[in-house]
């Protein structure tokens, strides 16, 4: 298996199908009019690639918040489904654990949804632990994907 850093548009769209298992609602138009926002912003994705064919896919970015200072937020981690229980998601989280560590980063944060339990038990073994909430008070549903 490979990985690969996604930076430019191009790179990231051409991972069209892999976004559509997490978000199968999402159309190509949105998608790229998101990464067009997002890109500035440090964000990049984590590909892991077996015979050319993306099977794994994460998205990340750096910041600073005042209670932890600099971090790597983790975001839209996927694993295609027919490649899941191959150690692809921990490739991932190793590879944006040594990167936070070259970047001198304090902690590595996410979010998974309340109901997604084998994110959760997948998270706990790779060291990750809860901290608080995430609330959201959606203010445009039709803006959602």
């Amino acid at each position: 298996m490979e990985t690969k850093v996604l930076n430019t548009i191009d790179e990231m769209l051409s991972h069209w199908e892999i976004i559509q298992q997490l978000y199968p609602e999402i159309t190509l138009e949105k998608y790229q009019s998101f990464l067009k926002e997002m890109i500035p912003h440090n964000y990049q994705q984590l590909a892991v690639f077996e015979h050319n064919i993306c099977i794994g896919l994460t998205g990340f970015w750096t910041g600073i918040k005042l209670w932890s200072g600099k971090y790597i937020e983790i975001d839209n981690f996927i694993v295609h489904e027919n490649h899941r229980r191959k150690g692809i998601g921990k490739i991932m989280t190793d590879y944006i654990a040594n990167l936070a560590e070259q970047l001198n980063c304090n902690v590595i944060v996410l979010d998974a949804y309340t109901g997604n339990f084998k994110a959760h038990r997948f998270y706990y073994n790779q060291g990750y632990a809860p901290r608080g909430f995430h609330f959201v008070k959606t203010l445009n549903k039709e803006g959602l994907t």
